[in-house]
């Protein structure tokens, strides 16, 4: 069964795995290289599909320093099609207007089928595109599956998380991926909300792909908390106080996984798994493989 087929079928489970594109400028040989290794590293793994991420610089989303450097990347759809398995494009919306959005969306109709589109990473602030207007536009076209991004931790009383999937659900998006999640109650209860706001609605409910990520250096913890993933103090002890840091950080996602599937919206809320590394370090990067195992075999209830 192929991706599109399984993403819209509520009964199949998707795994996915994520990478970001080389650096802009990168030396074209340089870039063979780097996705010459991962598709080495990705062969013969169960995968429905990768990710690619389109990398937008969020310092307005937070006050807080940048761990590290903002630095763009080539464009994802050039990088994936370096890859065999299908991919899911994000795009960042940016500063872009209708027309300039209309112009990227003709220009990728033959090299994108899964579209995932990104809001700006700051609040409040007025845009030419609203986001809501770009997945209608982009839903329209029938070479795109259109997907959202979903972030359990903005799920409070004051701003339903539900609600917009289920908005963004009706104009357009057809699947949604998850940022990375280390801590299962804020997503147990984004699901639960989203199951419940769907009946209300008559709607049914869209999928989620949940993501997880391996981490081992508090550098690399220090930066996903930039990047707005949970993770509580005892979590970033637990991990960084282990003998082995990247083992416990594994077995960490896998029972988080678990809760998340053990709630009791599971089996009507269609879920999936992506696994993604936000390092450059090569331990982190094997580890994911091992996550992506480990995940797998808890989708599966072993």
């Amino acid at each position: 069964m192929d991706l599109r087929a399984k993403l819209l079928d509520p009964a199949q489970q998707v795994l996915l795995y994520g990478t970001t594109p080389p650096r802009e400028g990168t030396p074209p040989e340089q870039v063979d290289s780097a996705a010459d290794k991962l598709a080495a590293r990705l062969a013969g793994l169960p995968l429905d599909g990768v990710v690619v991420y389109d990398i937008q610089d969020e310092t307005g989303r937070t006050l807080a320093p940048r761990p590290f450097p903002f630095i763009r990347t080539i464009d994802p759809r050039d990088y994936a099609r370096f890859f065999r398995l299908p991919t899911v494009v994000y795009k960042a919306l940016g500063t872009m207007d209708e027309p300039q959005w209309r112009k990227w969306l003709a220009e990728s109709e033959k090299s994108v089928q899964f579209l995932s589109i990104v809001g700006r990473p700051a609040s409040g602030v007025r845009y030419p595109l609203p986001l809501s207007r770009a997945i209608r536009i982009a839903s329209e076209n029938p070479a795109f599956i259109v997907g959202g991004v979903v972030i359990a931790e903005r799920h409070d009383e004051q701003r339903s998380e539900a609600a917009r999937l289920l908005a963004k659900g009706i104009e357009g998006c057809g699947y949604f991926i998850s940022q990375a999640v280390y801590h299962a109650a804020p997503t147990r209860r984004l699901l639960a909300d989203y199951l419940r706001d769907c009946r209300g609605a008559g709607a049914q409910p869209k999928r989620i792909v949940l993501t997880f990520a391996p981490c081992g250096r508090e550098k690399t913890l220090t930066f996903m908390r930039w990047l707005g993933v949970n993770i509580a103090p005892e979590t970033e002890r637990a991990i960084l106080g282990a003998a082995n840091p990247l083992a416990k950080s594994i077995e960490i996602c896998r029972d988080n996984l678990r809760r998340i599937l053990d709630g009791g919206y599971a089996g009507q809320v269609p879920l999936g798994v992506n696994v993604e590394s936000v390092s450059i370090n090569r331990d982190e990067i094997d580890a994911s493989v091992e996550l992506l195992h480990t995940l797998r075999e808890a989708m599966a209830g072993r």
